[in-house]
């Protein structure tokens, strides 16, 4: 993140003071950053999953659960979990 900008945003109570209590009152800007960076990654990550399927067949559940994997760390292969 490059420069820093203060914005005044409305959020639902609960939700806001649910992650205040999780990260306590220093740690608030940090996550909701935080929050908002990985939604804009999952939003871009839609975006690509459907400019690829516009040329190609649609991701079968397989390869959407081998990329779920690896987005997760998870170097195993999703069929040897799904055989356990």
């Amino acid at each position: 993140m490059s420069g820093v900008k203060k914005y005044s945003i409305s959020l639902p109570e609960g939700l806001a003071e649910a992650a205040r209590r999780h990260v306590g009152a220093g740690g608030f800007s940090a996550y909701v950053a935080e929050a908002l960076e990985h939604k804009v990654a999952m939003d871009k990550l839609g975006e690509i999953v459907a400019d690829f399927e516009v040329d190609n067949d649609p991701l079968t559940e397989e390869e959407v659960e081998a990329a779920r994997a690896v987005l997760r760390h998870d170097h195993r292969k999703a069929t040897d979990r799904n055989a356990a």
